[in-house]
């Protein structure tokens, strides 16, 4: 049960005052829903005004307040033209007060003839006037007008002001309680930051690094807490060892062989499976480093030791995917490999619920539908999940239930995470790295594309099909303008359908599951030659036969995407090109990045570039689902303070008592706070 004390940061929005169900559609769009969201709302700037005495004090293109006394109306000749206030400050100066639209009997209201009024906004000018264009506010007395010198502005949505925000964020913090002390009294005397309320309410009212610092220290802190006692209760938990003869890894008959990354991890690997203590283990390998091959090795030492495996895909194609790629691997192994997806019904799906009953089945690959509480497994002892960053950390602790024993876990991502942030995500898990590339694989050519030469691409695929080989060609899905990216994707495969015919298929993320299914169906059969789509492909489709890569509009993607998406070709034996269109006018940046993916296909160093580059906002911000990583904390105070954090999580479990002394009691408060329960639920029930 959540701690009364935090009750009211978590109450619903709509019992603020002011929001009813007009004002709770932006506030949702915006995420915020209750109390909390609305307090850890923080301003993505300030405006700094200056009060003048008069405006020859000011500069054109300044912030300012001032007192004005308004002296004439003026309204243009069309509906059209602005309404205007002639004003007067103490000098004598002339400032026109501009409102566009049909804002004339409002401004008449706030501005009366001839009564002075303190004046908030931007003066600028037009032609000889001074102006200033929707003073941003107009107060009778100077103190109500002297409280916005420094004003905070908000990320809003449509139907939400900054005012309406602002007055939301004040009733949020006044409703923040006060809390106890979770730092550590001595980093709290280094830092000098403020205790927690006041850190939120400074945070609110102005720049403040050691207020912002403070609140992304304890999201750190409370992040690297649950993921310390998720591990940390893994290891009192008994799993079943598992200890294989190597009969069945013996019959397998891989295309190449292993590369030294990959027997490293099938070493440590083998090692946590022979312990009682579950192993959590996150496998990170660049794309086409051979995961899978280390994951089947993995389900073999399983399945010689008496027991099952099960590996988790994230959507159905990778599920049907995976399951063709082991069942040719293991085929020599006499290992039963079956696939359960939410698409299997009747008497096929009594059959495979059998199996793996009975344990005729020895390895189960699917989606979710693996673990519904209608599957029940004889002996499941090995889980692998593939595409690790779609599953939050509450997701990976419930897959672990399964088993009449807790099973061992082993973690798969194709995408290469920086240092720093393997640590943020997956704190609680033990890592290998496959940072070799197996024998065979070639480079792929990578060349930087001008917008301009779309026509010279269009004619190279032609040429490209008539050899019998399959391309495909990606358009951005920016979330700023959705709509506009998705009409802009489906004009592209209209004008290629026209060019090509038939062949073309459409994948976006707002497809029916089953219309995308089959469109990737067609595609991954051959039946398709050109794949037209946003990046909903990134990860882990596997067509060898599709050796040419179309990245359109190319400078709008991060490395780490550009990097995930040139991964899709380059699976055969066929030598693969990736074509990046850019646009006309790059940014620095942009053009970076651009030379770093000609330059290189290392992906890790791609992932520590894209870091320094753009502040890993791809890494920790957009996946899929699962928990979002941080909503606080900017990367560089990841950088700066997670490992401090991580130190003062580690210090709290083994010195301070862990969560039952006065700390530990305070620290259970910032679980709560920031959602990461499922630490003290652990605490609790292991």
């Amino acid at each position: 049960m959540r701690p009364e004390r935090l009750n009211p940061l978590f109450a619903e929005t709509d019992g603020l005052k002011g929001v009813g169900p007009g004002l709770r559609r932006p506030l949702e769009r915006l995420g915020l829903r209750r109390v909390k969201d609305i307090a850890y709302h923080l301003p993505d700037r300030f405006v700094h005004r200056r009060v003048v005495a008069n405006l020859d004090e000011a500069g054109v293109g300044e912030q300012v307040i001032v007192a004005l006394t308004p002296r004439d109306y003026r309204s243009g000749g069309s509906p059209r033209a602005p309404f205007r206030v002639l004003a007067e400050d103490a000098a004598g100066n002339v400032c026109a007060l501009t409102y566009f639209g049909r804002n004339a009997g409002w401004a008449r209201k706030q501005l009366p003839l001839g009564e002075p009024r303190w004046i908030a906004g931007r003066l600028d000018q037009f032609g000889q006037t001074l102006q200033i264009v929707h003073p941003d506010h107009v107060a009778d007395q100077g103190a109500a007008a002297l409280g916005t010198v420094c004003e905070p502005v908000y990320p809003v949505a449509e139907g939400l002001t900054q005012t309406r925000m602002a007055a939301l964020a004040q009733q949020a913090l006044a409703l923040a309680p006060e809390l106890p002390e979770w730092i550590e009294p001595g980093l709290l005397a280094r830092t000098g930051w403020p205790d927690w309320k006041a850190a939120l309410q400074a945070s609110h009212r102005g720049e403040d690094k050691a207020a912002r610092d403070r609140l992304a220290y304890d999201e750190l802190l409370a992040n690297s807490l649950a993921l310390l006692l998720v591990r940390d209760s893994n290891r009192t938990r008994v799993g079943t060892p598992l200890q294989g003869d190597g009969r069945l890894r013996g019959k397998l008959a891989l295309p190449f062989g292993l590369t030294g990354a990959q027997r490293r991890a099938i070493a440590e690997i083998e090692a946590d499976l022979a312990q009682t203590a579950p192993m959590l283990r996150l496998l990170q390998g660049d794309v086409g480093a051979g995961k899978t091959v280390v994951a089947l090795e993995a389900m073999l030492i399983a399945v010689e030791a008496g027991a099952q495996a099960a590996l988790l895909a994230p959507t159905e194609i990778l599920a049907r995917q995976h399951h063709a790629t082991l069942s040719r691997m293991a085929s020599g192994t006499g290992v039963t490999i079956a696939l359960l997806t939410g698409r299997d019904k009747g008497r096929a799906r009594e059959a495979i619920l059998m199996g793996l009953l009975d344990g005729s089945i020895d390895i189960c690959v699917g989606t979710h539908a693996i673990f519904q509480d209608s599957v029940a497994y004889r002996h499941l002892a090995l889980v692998v999940i593939d595409e690790q960053h779609r599953f939050g950390v509450g997701q990976r602790l419930m897959l672990t239930q399964k088993g009449k024993r807790t099973p061992h876990c082993l973690a798969m991502t194709a995408t290469p995470i920086p240092r720093t942030l393997t640590l943020a995500q997956y704190g609680e898990m033990d890592v290998s790295r496959l940072d070799e590339m197996p024998p065979g694989r070639q480079p792929i050519d990578t060349r930087v594309v001008s917008v301009e030469r779309t026509g010279d691409v269009v004619e190279a695929l032609a040429r490209h099909f008539e050899s019998g080989q399959q391309a495909y060609w990606v358009c951005p899905m920016v979330r700023e303008n959705e709509n506009e990216d998705l009409a802009a994707a489906e004009a592209r495969f209209a004008a290629l359908q026209d060019r090509f015919g038939d062949g073309v298929v459409l994948v976006h993320g707002q497809l029916k599951p089953e219309l995308k299914d089959a469109a990737m169906e067609r595609f991954a059969g051959g039946r398709a030659k050109l794949l037209v789509a946003t990046t909903v492909i990134e990860v882990g489709v596997d067509v060898p036969n599709a050796t040419l890569m179309v990245i359109e509009q190319a400078e709008r993607f991060g490395l780490a995407q550009l990097h995930q998406l040139r991964g899709r070709v380059g699976r055969g034996s066929e030598k693969s090109t990736c074509l990046l269109l850019r646009g006309e006018s790059l940014s620095e940046t942009a053009r970076e990045r651009l030379a770093l993916m000609r330059e290189t296909q290392d992906g890790f160093r791609l992932a520590e570039e894209d870091l320094r580059l753009r502040g890993g906002g791809e890494l920790l911000g957009t996946r899929q689902s699962g928990e979002a990583a941080f909503n606080v904390a900017t990367l560089e105070q990841i950088t700066e303070l997670l490992p401090i954090a991580h130190d003062d999580a580690r210090l709290l479990v083994e010195r301070d008592g862990g969560l039952t002394a006065p700390r530990g009691e305070a620290a259970r408060l910032l679980l709560y706070l920031f959602e990461r329960d499922y630490g003290v639920q652990l605490l609790r029930g292991g």
